[in-house]
């Protein structure tokens, strides 16, 4: 029975893994390839170490497989986030078929703090 569980978790987590790799060649800009990787790649690894886990079958294995995945879900969303921060204040356009930029004109160009509508208000009012 653990054969079948390690072989399911193994190869789930190599289809997400090829599916992040799939999509870093298929989408069109690097907003999006991040948020792939992200997603895909983070939860393809946490399969493959559960699977990993499993097999070895020991405590000291069950530790680490879980303090790694737990690592893994705390970093990489914060990796990325800070990857598309940097990007966007260095000028890294947007896919031409993005319809909405939620963040143009919100960034102070020089301090890179994100402004409120009432700081925009009072800009406008001075």
């Amino acid at each position: 029975m653990n054969d079948y569980l390690i072989m399911g978790l193994s190869t789930l987590g190599a289809v997400f893994i090829l599916l992040a790799a799939v999509g870093v060649v298929r989408m069109p800009d690097l907003y999006l390839r991040i948020s792939v990787t992200t997603k895909a790649a983070t939860l393809g690894i946490g399969l493959l170490l559960l699977a990993a886990g499993i097999y070895f079958n020991e405590f000291g294995i069950y530790s680490r497989v879980m303090a790694i995945i737990l690592f893994m879900l705390l970093t990489a969303p914060v990796g990325a986030h800070m990857i598309g921060r940097a990007s966007y204040f260095t000028g890294v356009k947007l896919w031409s078929g993005s319809k909405l930029d939620d963040l143009k004109g919100k960034y102070h160009p020089k301090s890179h703090e994100l402004s409120s509508d009432n700081d925009q208000k009072k800009d406008e009012n001075k």
